[in-house]
């Protein structure tokens, strides 16, 4: 049997310190982008003035990617610290991508943005623009192997459970590379990234116009962030419903819990636009369907059904049963690794050993659990059905808000009215908190949306942790929660004060601009 409070500990500073850590990352990764468009301007014009818009925005880029880092340490010490038995059992398969994230984090960006920041005087504005663009590309290349890593989590693809040393190891390398979940994660995280990043120089941008500051700086930088939160929000549907395939294809449950699927529909499902899930009774009160939308998404077939929760809890049980063979297979091989009969139905039944493991939450020995733990397994599958089918739904909605909200500026950018509608600049400005709103639930449904398991399919959660006390996991909790709070005094400071200052207050603008001055049509 497990200490509850433990795990649960685990998890809530686990989540705790990765969604503040998910609050610098995409901005990152999209501020980024922009700092090397608008240099690319630079380069190609000549221009003063797009050499001053990326010095300013590089300032606040880069306070942003120092608590980035800072806060990123401390998630990969608590693989040690609190989740010992996930990294001794996976450690063969997620240390390597860790790892070369690890080198593209602190080794190539941190280069780069040395060579950033230090080298606007010692390197000629190619060369400096080439250190800006691979920034970029060091960016997001980092969050590729975190998302492989992660993306395996997911989907362990590539892996395989070794009898003779107990734990899981790969034995395709360029099948966890190429996992198609880690691919499509990719791609939809990076391009929300893309849109947090427009919509920061967007609305930072609508307040200095909102207050007369300056005007031509604000101007050029929102018609830059315009086009790229465009074609950034357009990106992230259209890859959102590929990452959607994704679940469905590789985590059945999840999808099921994220439409409240309580009953396997006639194909093609319909998609729940609004309902109030009832999880006592597993039905969804009032609910507003969209014919054929999930059967669409979700198979990208018409005659294909989605699987619903009971016809998903129902095979679990199954799959609980085949794993009880596999984990008394792997207790004889144990005692004799050259008991082939026991690894003959190991061989067999391997795959599941995961779901046997389920039963260590309810009984000590597997073999020994009742139909009655049977069933409490297979029904701690079920993810928490309110919380994704919100969190999601409050996501997408954020994404078509964004189109909107980009469309817009587009508009009014291309016909040189962009600081002509107050109401306008009033709502790019308070739409500043809404993607960080829409990256966190995304991060909410995806690792949310998998538990129990650690490893989908692999591993519990419950069994990833570390022989800690409950006292021991509250005293580095109770630590995060202080650090954290610290940084986040220190950034919002820093990020508030510097985006008050502005260009002109920070000497990077001058007061006559006469650069816009005597051009006056040129943007």
């Amino acid at each position: 049997m497990l200490e509850a409070d433990v795990v649960n500990l685990s998890r809530l500073q686990f989540a705790l310190t990765a969604l503040y850590h998910f609050l610098f990352v995409p901005l990152t990764l999209g501020l980024v982008w922009i700092l090397a468009i608008m240099e690319s301007v630079y380069v190609m014009t000549g221009r003063e003035v797009w050499r001053r818009m990326v010095q300013f925005w590089g300032v606040l880029f880069g306070i942003n990617f120092a608590m980035g880092v800072a806060t990123g340490i401390t998630m990969e010490f608590q693989f040690g610290m609190n989740w010992a038995y996930y990294a001794h059992y996976v450690g063969d398969v997620f240390g390597t991508p860790l790892a070369i994230e690890g080198l593209m984090a602190f080794f190539l960006e941190g280069t780069l943005v040395g060579l950033f920041f230090l080298g606007w005087q010692r390197l000629s504005r190619i060369k400096h623009l080439l250190v800006t663009w691979f920034l970029a590309l060091g960016t997001n290349l980092s969050a590729l192997w975190i998302l492989i890593a992660n993306g395996w989590m997911q989907n362990p693809v590539g892996s395989a459970f070794n009898a003779d040393t107990m734990r899981m190891e790969t034995t395709s390398f360029a099948a966890v590379m190429f996992n198609p979940v880690a691919q499509s994660k990719f791609v939809h995280t990076v391009s929300a990234g893309y849109v947090l990043g427009s919509m920061f120089v967007l609305s930072i941008s609508a307040w200095y116009l909102l207050r007369g500051r300056n005007v031509d700086f604000a101007k050029r930088s929102m018609t830059v962030a315009a086009s790229f939160g465009l074609a950034a929000a357009l990106s992230v549907v259209v890859l959102g419903d590929e990452s959607g395939y994704a679940v469905s294809e590789n985590q059945k449950m999840k999808m099921a819990a994220i439409e409240a699927m309580w009953e396997t529909e006639p194909a093609p499902a319909s998609f729940t636009v609004f309902g109030i899930p009832d999880v006592e009774h597993r039905t969804t009160h009032f609910g507003v369907h969209i014919p054929w939308v999930m059967g669409l998404i979700g198979t990208r077939s018409l005659d294909q059904p989605i699987p619903g929760i009971a016809q998903l809890v129902d095979e679990t049980k199954g799959k609980i049963g085949n794993g009880i063979q596999a984990y008394d297979a792997m207790l004889a091989l144990r005692q004799d690794k050259h008991d082939a009969g026991a690894r003959s139905i190991l061989a067999e039944h391997d795959k599941d050993l995961g779901y046997a493991l389920l039963l260590k939450k309810y009984v000590d020995d597997p073999r020994k659990a009742t139909p009655e733990d049977i069933q409490k397994a297979a029904d701690s599958t079920i993810p928490n059905v309110p919380v994704l089918f919100w969190s999601f739904r409050i996501m997408v909605a954020c994404g078509f808000y964004f189109i909107f909200l980009f469309a817009l500026s587009f508009w009014l950018a291309s016909k040189r009215r962009i600081d002509s509608k107050r109401w306008y600049l009033k709502m790019a400005l308070w739409s500043l908190p809404l993607p960080w709103v829409a990256a966190e639930l995304g991060w909410i449904v995806a690792e949310y949306g998998r538990q129990p398991w650690a490893i989908e399919g692999i591993l519990p959660t419950a069994l990833g942790v570390s022989s800690v006390t409950a006292g021991q996991v509250w005293t580095s909790l109770g630590g995060f929660v202080l650090f954290y709070t610290a940084l986040a005094v220190i950034d919002a400071t820093l990020m508030v004060k510097f985006a008050r200052k502005g260009p002109d207050g920070l000497g990077i603008w001058p007061a006559a601009e006469p650069d816009v001055a005597a051009h006056p049509a040129k943007a």
